[in-house]
C-alpha cells in the first residue's frame, strides 16, 4: 500500500486539528515532564502539544516515513520518530494519539499495553473517530462493494474502534479513573468535491492505490453523485459534513 500523503491530508488541517486541541484542553492544568504524541502524522498534533505543555520534552511517532518527513520539516524543535506504536521503548508521562488508534488492531491488548508505558500518576489521552454510520462511508462501502470494481487484491488496513462500553470495560480494568465522551462536529465544506478530498488520503486510500487515473475519477464520481443526495446545500450553498468522535482520558 501506498505511504500517507501529507499534503493532502492537511488540505483540512483546522477541522481535523481541533478535536486534538480539544483533546489537549482537556488536560491542560497536567504538566508532564514527557510526552508520546502517537500517530503524529504531518505534526500538526504535535505542535498543538508543544503549545500546551512548552516544558514538556515531546517525542511524535507514526509508522508513515511521509508524515515523519514533514513533522520534521515543519517542527524542528520537536523530536519525530519512524516507528509503530508497539515498537515503544520507555514510559512517559503523558501517552497521546489523535486520529490514530482506529488504525490499530487489538484493542483489547493495544490500551492495556499504552497503559504499561505511562508513569505512575500519568494520563493516556486518546481521540478516535465514530463516524462509520456516517453516509458518505455507507457510501463509499456500497460503491466498492459494487461487482463492477474488483478490490479483490486490496489489502485494507484496520479502520475501526470498539464501542464506548467496550472501552469502558478495559479502562476499568487498567487504570485508576478515567472519563470518556463524544463530540460530533459539523464541518462546514463549500461543495461536495470537498467530501471527496477530505477522504482521498484516509478512507479511499486503499482503493485508489489499485486503480488507475481513469478508474480513479469514475471511483470518485460515482461516490460524489450518490453523495449529493444525502448532503443538501444550505442556503448560502455550503453543505455540512458531520463527524462524530470519540474521547478518553485515563489516569494511572
Amino acid at each position: 500500500m501506498s505511504d500517507w500523503n501529507a499534503d493532502e491530508y492537511l488540505k483540512f488541517a483546522n477541522e481535523r486539528t481541533q478535536p486534538c486541541i480539544d483533546l489537549a484542553n482537556r488536560i491542560r492544568l497536567y504538566e508532564p515532564k514527557t510526552v508520546a504524541d502517537i500517530g503524529c502524522g504531518p505534526g500538526n498534533s504535535t505542535s498543538v502539544l508543544m503549545n500546551t505543555f512548552p516544558k514538556a520534552k515531546i517525542t511524535g511517532y507514526d509508522n508513515s516515513e511521509s508524515m515523519i518527513n514533514t513533522a520534521k520539516g515543519k517542527y524542528p524543535d520537536a523530536d519525530f520518530v519512524l516507528s509503530s506504536v508497539w515498537n515503544l521503548d520507555k514510559n512517559f508521562d503523558l501517552v497521546f494519539s489523535n486520529a490514530c488508534l482506529q488504525w490499530v488492531e487489538n484493542h483489547e491488548n493495544l490500551i492495556p499495553f499504552l497503559m504499561s508505558k505511562i508513569n505512575s500518576g500519568g494520563i493516556l489521552a486518546v481521540q478516535m473517530p465514530m463516524n462509520g454510520q456516517e453516509p458518505l462511508f455507507k457510501i463509499i462501502k456500497e460503491v466498492a462493494n459494487n461487482s463492477r470494481w474488483d478490490f479483490s487484491s486490496v489489502y485494507f488496513e484496520k479502520n475501526d474502534i470498539l464501542t464506548p462500553a467496550e472501552y469502558y470495560d478495559i479502562l476499568s480494568a487498567n487504570c485508576k479513573y478515567f472519563n470518556i465522551w463524544e463530540t460530533v462536529y459539523y464541518h462546514i465544506m463549500k461543495d461536495h468535491k470537498k467530501l471527496i478530498e477530505w477522504v482521498r488520503s484516509t478512507r479511499l486510500r486503499p482503493y485508489l492505490d489499485v486503480l488507475n487515473e481513469d478508474e480513479k475519477t469514475e471511483f470518485e464520481n460515482e461516490i460524489l453523485n450518490k453523495a449529493k443526495k444525502f448532503y443538501p446545500l444550505t442556503q448560502n450553498g455550503n453543505i455540512i459534513f458531520r463527524f462524530r468522535r470519540l474521547f478518553f482520558v485515563a489516569y494511572k
